[in-house]
């Protein structure tokens, strides 16, 4: 099979690997010159997912898979077109379609009749419907459904594990009708396998679940889930912190029984997803207040570690405050709504002087992201904020001077504090 992959990102380009890995043909088409150029020549364009570099080399030595920016050229002599480009939400929470608007044009520029068009990035429930058929059918003078069949199929993975979660986890589909929809279960057997669960409802793979709109749904819901469950154990941590109780203890136990699954509190909610897509679902169901109020809760969570550093610090004005992590979750170099920006905004109103290291990151990189970089001046205090492997071996023979430190993952070792007083989000004083 010809299959285009539009856009070369975190989840584009390993699936594109991965499509070709099954013996497929696959052109890549990204806007940027750069990514197409590393890609053929089976470079990875950014670290940190795990065995792509390998499986990328292969593939490109094994000429199955190549990179171009003209995606109606790829297009128009594929089979089978699947999209992964961004789209974002605005301050207000409204989704900003600009890049996949242009993708889609160049898309339905090169269509043919019987291409299977799937569409990868989390939507509102109704876009595929409401907004990516009629563009296709405008660019193209084909009809969705009737010349060629249209998905929406959510990717499920998280980066730098990309390969292990698109077999973990079942394949979702939902088509505009009931030809998209069994073209699309075709597609994705076979170019995706599954290891067998014995966990799930019905046999692990690809599910049909009814429409676009059901799949759209299904992508929001999981997410906006865990959201929601991290609120609920940030609460439960803030209450615990106001009566000496181990939240961490207290979560243990309540997860020993077989209803309940209760996350772990933490600084802060990061990265491409879980900050983005409760929003999404808001632009669709402005009426659900727990969402509402679990977003609020989340995005609160970095200030109140910084009022914790205070309260156990004193007066924060003209100290020095390292910030532990820049990158949104330990082991990835990724900084998407990273709950560093929103720790040093809080350091700096309060008069500290916030500085970040990252070991994933150089210097240079963490000034461009406008933070200031710590270049080993001393410090009195610390903010931990992405657990990141190497902080459970760091202490105060690394950082001597520091008088306070705050925990918000609980990924310290106490032992390797000595003389510091060492706060945990959640945990008892």
């Amino acid at each position: 099979m010809r299959i285009c992959v539009v856009a070369l990102g975190k989840i584009g380009l390993p699936l594109a690997v991965q499509f070709a890995a099954k013996g497929h043909h696959v052109t890549g088409a990204d806007v940027n010159p750069r990514v197409v150029r590393m890609v053929n020549d089976g470079t990875e364009p950014f670290p940190g997912e795990q065995g792509l570099a390998v499986r990328l080399k292969e593939a490109v030595a094994g000429g199955r898979l190549t990179a171009t920016t003209d995606t109606a050229a790829a297009v128009a002599q594929a089979e089978a077109v699947v999209l992964v480009v961004p789209v974002f939400v605005d301050a207000t929470g409204a989704p900003d379609f600009g890049w996949m608007d242009d993708a889609t044009r160049a898309v339905a520029a090169g269509l043919r009749p019987g291409t299977l068009v799937s569409y990868e990035t989390t939507l509102p429930v109704g876009t595929t419907r409401e907004r990516w058929a009629p563009l296709l059918e405008e660019g193209s003078g084909l009809s969705a459904e009737r010349d060629f069949p249209l998905v929406f199929s959510p990717e499920r993975v998280l980066t730098g594990r990309v390969f292990a979660d698109l077999r973990r986890y079942p394949k979702l589909v939902g088509g505009l009708g009931p030809r998209s929809a069994a073209e699309g279960v075709r597609f994705y057997e076979s170019v995706l396998d599954f290891d067998p669960r014995d966990d799930l409802p019905r046999p692990n793979g690809v599910w049909d679940l009814g429409s676009a709109e059901a799949a759209e749904l299904a992508k929001l819901a999981e997410t906006t889930y865990r959201d929601v469950n991290i609120a609920l154990a940030n609460q439960f941590a803030r209450f615990a912190d106001r009566t000496g109780i181990d939240a961490e203890a207290v979560i243990e136990a309540c997860n020993t029984q077989p209803y309940s699954h209760i996350h772990r509190p933490g600084i802060a909610v990061g990265g491409h997803c879980i900050p983005v897509y409760p929003r999404m679902y808001l632009w669709n169901d402005p009426e659900a207040t727990v969402v509402r109020a679990a977003r609020e809760a989340n995005t609160g969570m970095p200030g109140y570690a910084v009022g914790a550093l205070a309260d156990a610090y004193g007066d924060l004005t003209g100290a020095e405050v390292l910030v532990l992590g820049a990158a949104y979750r330990g082991g990835v170099k990724e900084t998407a709504f990273s709950g560093v920006f929103p720790t040093v905004e809080a350091l700096r109103a309060r008069g500290a002087h916030a500085y970040v290291a990252d070991p994933m990151y150089e210097p240079e990189e963490l000034s461009a992201l406008g933070l200031t970089p710590h270049a080993g001046q001393p410090v009195t205090a610390a903010v931990l904020q992405a657990d990141h492997q190497e902080y459970r071996s760091l202490g105060t023979a690394e950082l001597p001077h520091v008088r306070v430190l705050v925990d918000g993952r609980r990924a310290t070792d106490p032992a390797l504090w000595p003389g510091v007083r060492r706060v945990v989000l959640g945990g008892a004083r």
